[in-house]
């Protein structure tokens, strides 16, 4: 339950913290995959 919350808090979190350009919305995309990745190990 705690790992779904954290997923969740980076799913709404960091697209609303900084994604002013396209290029920002990649890292974003790309940061969120990591922590799924990360938490799903």
């Amino acid at each position: 339950m705690k790992k779904l919350i954290v997923v969740a808090s980076v799913f709404i979190g960091l697209p609303l913290a900084a994604c002013n350009t396209i290029k920002g919305v990649g890292e974003d995309v790309e940061s969120v995959g990591e922590t799924v990745a990360d938490e799903a190990r």
